[in-house]
């Protein structure tokens, strides 16, 4: 077999004494070590900051004389020093939750497919929670030691990046990445040729070529349709996500699932289970049934096999977010492929029929599920309600006998806790809280945490965030000469002794994000109390395609910029990982408003709830498990919605509330001036103590290895013995 390998781009000038700062460029352990991001950033703050924290396109452009400089300074070496002997020693993964547990696991990796991963602000290539989720996935199984190998796509434009106009309509600006400027790294064969793999699209060969990500200890491959060998419009198919356009849809999920199985199978894997993260990527249990039919298993044998070492998450219950494709286009990309199965037209459509009003169409989750011997939803509500949506596949069934089973979403600690308070848990639980992050006896702990401190720390945490959003403000009056009351609608108002409540979401209908402002007079008179004043900062995309998504983006702009608020509406535009750091970090109240039940599991809040905020939620999603009376509060009620205008009304009625009889008296009720409101803190820590360990990646990664990892290994043969 060839050998290939990553390459890197650059070969960055450095002193001999730190010249470990390019390989630590490349791999993204960086991100989610604050120590380690402080090599780059010690070196040359200012530029730090105007590169977006992105190492490999820092150490392209800063001064030598600063690299120099760096380099005899004694504090910076030791700090050099001390941070490349954690790299290596984590790298190594000489002592990982998997060792100590699993070390019988088998041989084959698992094989992790999705079609966006949100790793960090450098990388847009990701669209929204899927992304995220997926992201933190990844470094979860790195800090865990599993052996997980991912599969995905590089989007050469990226996802959009967002503008709103001053009459409060999204625009989308394109992207255009520059590899050698991303931690990215070629795969090349032995001869110093880009690795390429194809699959047929309609009587046509497609090419992609591989990248490879370092995500600590995980390989993160993506595909690159943008060679010279393909058409135009072919070399354009990995250009963005979510295209609108279903033959352009189509053709990048062959792609992903398909040329994904080639791909890993070429750099030699042999994954012992396949993980699809939501629909996109299902067309690799045809490739698999594929290979077993070649090797001379009748079709039905070839799934059989397969089958219980494939795995699917499913991750929304609104139909706009399960991909389906007409016949037609079955017809004409998969005419050529189901005769290698042994099947014909027919036989070939019914994997994953589903019969619509309009007609016939061809389901990936459907097909995901037919080929699947593991399935989840995300949170223990949207368990059941996957449960009663699919149904209908296995009618013999009663719902509650459906195998769909679920694993609630996590966040990964390290990723998304601000530096101080990871500081702060140190002190009161223990040097080695982080290894236990997910047992719920060392969060005990956060109770001896004195009230003053911790609410010194969230002070210092809005104050940041309300710092970093006001420069934000400048930059664009400065840079784009927005109008002065855009200025306004960006934040540079707001005040930190001001109670805060965040919402920031992807601006999907049923996220309501238009809820507060059902009746305007009534919000008037609870953002300007005197002396209890509240201020709102909004945050969200839309999907370039999402028309009435864009028309809620605009309701609630033209409400922002609203003279009446005082400043204390805001619309922060073009929301990413970075921005969100500093809300789910800094506010005081994490706001999401859906209709139940199609927030199939939600992790702002699990982030927020992280770093000290408060919840304010629809039972929905991963909220349904984690309230308890006393770490948050609820609105409405847990019955599904029936009569939506109805339950808006309700909901917002119970939201006004919450905020006037509730949540805003709590927050300034005093024991003396400048004392900490107790009865708040206490509600604070019980969120913490509570939120944090239940909604951890960790927790979240290990009940995938051992309910569904584990299992799928032992059906493809590869296990001799589990440890129970």
């Amino acid at each position: 077999m060839p050998d290939f390998r990553a390459h890197q781009l650059n070969h960055f000038d450095l002193p001999e004494r730190i010249g470990r700062l390019g390989e630590l460029a490349y791999n993204l352990w960086w991100t989610w070590m604050p120590n380690a991001q402080d090599l780059f950033e010690r070196i040359e703050p200012t530029l730090w900051e105007e590169v977006t924290h992105n190492p490999v396109l820092f150490l392209r452009k800063v001064d030598r004389k600063h690299l120099d400089a760096a380099a005899e300074y004694l504090d910076y070496v030791e700090l050099y020093d001390r941070i490349m002997s954690a790299f290596d020693s984590y790298m190594r993964g000489e002592d990982t939750w998997f060792k100590r547990n699993h070390s019988d696991f088998g041989k084959g990796p698992i094989a992790y497919f999705s079609s966006e991963f949100g790793l960090h602000e450098t990388l847009p290539i990701y669209a929204g929670g899927l992304g995220v989720l997926a992201g933190d996935h990844l470094k979860e199984a790195s800090d865990l030691g599993l052996p997980l190998v991912a599969m995905g796509f590089i989007y050469t434009q990226g996802y959009f990046s967002q503008h709103v106009s001053e009459d409060g309509w999204q625009e989308s600006r394109r992207l255009t990445l520059d590899f050698g400027d991303l931690p990215v790294m070629p795969i090349l064969d032995d001869d110093g040729e880009p690795f390429m793999v194809s699959v047929e699209l309609a009587g046509r060969e497609l090419c992609a070529r591989i990248w490879e990500i370092h995500v600590g200890r995980v390989p993160l491959y993506l595909l690159d349709s943008n060679v010279d060998r393909n058409t135009n419009n072919d070399q354009a198919l990995t250009a963005r996500l979510y295209s609108s356009d279903p033959d352009l849809r189509i053709s990048q999920e062959i792609l992903l699932g398909i040329g994904g199985v080639r791909a890993l199978r070429m750099l030699g894997y042999n994954p012992v289970a396949w993980h699809m993260n939501e629909g996109h990527s299902a067309f690799l249990a045809l490739e698999r049934a594929r290979e077993q039919v070649q090797n001379g298993l009748t079709f039905e044998e070839a799934r059989e096999k397969i089958r219980e070492h494939n795995l699917f998450t499913t991750h929304t219950p609104v139909p706009a977010g399960n991909d389906e494709f007409p016949r037609w286009l079955i017809d004409k990309y998969f005419s050529n492929f189901w005769p290698e199965l042994g099947l014909d037209a027919e036989g070939f459509m019914a994997l994953a029929r589903h019969e619509q009003p309009w007609g016939e169409s061809f389901s990936m989750p459907i097909l995901a599920l037919r080929f699947s011997g593991h399935a989840n939803g995300v949170s223990k509500l949207h368990g059941q309600v996957s449960r009663r949506m699919w149904n209908f596949l296995w009618p013999a069934l009663k719902e509650e006998d459906v195998k769909i089973s679920y694993v609630t979403n996590g966040v990964h600690t390290g990723t998304w806790l601000a530096r101080r308070m990871g500081n702060l848990y140190t002190k009161y639980l223990g040097k080695e809280w982080k290894e236990k992050l997910d047992d719920p006896a060392v969060w005990e702990k956060v109770w001896d945490i004195p009230d003053e401190e911790l609410w010194r720390l969230r002070t210092h945490l809005k104050r940041k965030m309300l710092g970093y959003i006001r420069e934000r403000a400048r930059r664009q009056w400065i840079g784009e000469g927005i109008h002065p009351v855009q200025v306004i609608a960006s934040g540079v108002l707001l005040d930190s002794k001001t109670l805060t409540i965040g919402f920031a979401r992807r601006f999907a209908t049923y996220k309501r994000a238009n809820l507060i402002l059902k009746d305007v007079d009534r919000l008037l008179a609870i953002l300007n109390k005197r002396n209890q004043p509240v201020q709102i900062i909004f945050a969200g995309k839309a999907h370039p395609a999402d028309e009435p998504g864009k028309q809620l983006i605009q309701e609630v702009y033209r409400a922002v910029k609203r003279a009446e608020n005082g400043g204390r509406l805001v619309f922060l535009e073009d929301y990413d990982i970075h921005l969100a750091r500093y809300l789910v970090q800094g506010v005081d109240v994490w706001l999401n408003t859906p209709r139940r039940p199609n927030e199939a599991s939600g992790t702002s809040g699990e982030k927020a709830a992280l770093n000290g905020a408060l919840n304010l939620s629809v039972l929905d999603g991963w909220w349904s498990e984690g309230y308890n009376g006393k770490n948050g509060w609820v609105i409405g009620d847990d019955q599904d919605d029936t009569n939506s205008e109805e339950q808006d009304r309700a909901d917002a009625n119970k939201l006004y509330d919450l905020l006037e009889s509730e949540i805003v008296p709590l927050y300034y009720d005093r024991p003396t001036l400048g004392m900490p409101p107790t009865k708040w803190m206490e509600m604070v820590k019980e969120s913490i103590r509570t939120l944090a360990p239940a909604f951890s990646a960790r927790r979240m990664l290990k009940e995938y290895f051992e309910n569904l990892y584990v299992p799928s290994a032992q059906a493809a043969g590869r296990l001799e013995k589990v440890k129970s």
